[in-house]
């Protein structure tokens, strides 16, 4: 049977009632990440009889004849976690994707395991550094940013992990928003190697433009606890878009121009706050409006005099920091524009502080 048919098979059936499922599955999609070629790679699902008396498991189909399955033959009583294992021969190179179905007595409602990763010739490691630690693990970075994104695009991050707690750990990504999706490969991190964590953005569920920020964290495991030494802060600039509009329209439209971008405050230390003032001018056709003004990290406070700037009008923006809030930012402090300047429907300003 083709492969792709039997996987489609095997998850609409696992998208059935639940409650006449009676195995369930901790982790049942594992990641194995870049496999060597022609060298066999097995993962170990760790699944529970979670109906009320014994169970025997009568059936196993595979949508692959590169998958070898290992799994109790006897039965297996109520509540007890059992494993099964997979092994891929990772004898075709490129990325794989392989599902194994497992069936009860009823012969139905099979639960669906996945198995995945890359095959590659040599496994490449990740150059870079890991000056940032989130629970037991150390991350090149723990603050990421989707920029100039337009209504429709899916970009993606990534973060670089180094397991360097003496144990393997099953990193997983909690508390994500509606806009975000999240992968760890792989799935197991023994101590010593590395992983990526693989974070998507859907522009299309973000409700606003402008900026839009969240925190999101990395568990050791699934069910891990949430805590701020595992803290990673997302932000993301959604711009409106001009692309339907007439050589007329573009013309007529108004045109920002700023006193400056960039704002040096100098060294703040034994001063609690200063301040600057940025004018902002309408050199363009027709009323300039300001739809969106915020600022990327805390530390900030903004005062605008008018949102609606007439052609030939000023308006005034004043900034003031804050040393205290400052010390404990991750990212540069700025401050976000978004405007109908069909030319610059984003604005930054960059405040540099010592």
């Amino acid at each position: 049977m083709n492969n792709s048919i039997l996987a489609a098979m095997f998850l609409s059936m696992a998208s059935l009632s639940a409650s006449a499922q009676r195995m369930e599955a901790v982790r049942a999609a594992i990641d194995c990440g870049q496999v060597l070629y022609r060298t066999p790679v097995t993962a170990v699902f760790e699944v529970k009889n979670k109906g009320g008396k014994p169970l025997r498991i009568i059936d196993v189909r595979k949508s692959c004849g590169c998958t070898e399955v290992s799994y109790p033959k006897t039965e297996i009583p109520a509540g007890q976690v059992f494993k099964v294992q997979a092994t891929y021969d990772a004898a075709q190179m490129g990325h794989f994707n392989k599902q194994v179905g497992l069936y009860g007595p009823s012969g139905k409602d099979p639960l669906v395991l996945t198995l995945k990763g890359v095959v590659v010739e040599e496994v490449v490691d990740f150059s870079g550094t890991y000056p940032f630690t989130l629970g037991d693990v150390m991350v090149e970075k723990n603050n990421i940013e989707f920029d100039d994104v337009n209504r429709g695009d899916r970009p993606v991050q990534k973060i670089h992990i180094m397991n360097n707690s003496g144990k393997p750990v099953q990193p997983v990504l909690m508390h994500l928003p509606p806009y975000l999706q999240a992968d760890v490969s792989p799935s197991t991190i023994m101590s010593g190697r590395g992983g990526v964590a693989t974070i998507t953005l859907d522009s299309r569920s973000l409700r606003n433009f402008g900026l839009t920020q969240t925190n999101i964290y990395l568990g050791m495991f699934p069910g891990d606890k949430v805590s701020a030494d595992k803290e990673i802060s997302v932000s993301a600039v959604l711009l409106p878009g001009f692309n339907e509009l007439s050589t007329k329209a573009l013309h007529n439209a108004p045109q920002i121009k700023l006193s400056a971008t960039k704002v040096d405050l100098g060294a703040i230390s034994g001063k609690k706050v200063k301040k600057a003032e940025i004018d902002i001018a309408n050199v363009g056709h027709s009323t300039l409006d300001i739809s969106s003004l915020q600022m990327f990290t805390a530390g900030l406070k903004l005062s605008l005099n008018k949102t609606h700037i007439v052609p030939g009008d000023m308006a005034k923006l004043k900034i003031t920091a804050d040393e205290k809030q400052l010390k404990n930012v991750k990212a540069a402090p700025r401050v976000l524009m978004i405007t109908n300047d069909p030319k610059q429907p984003k604005v930054v300003i960059t405040i540099n502080v010592k």
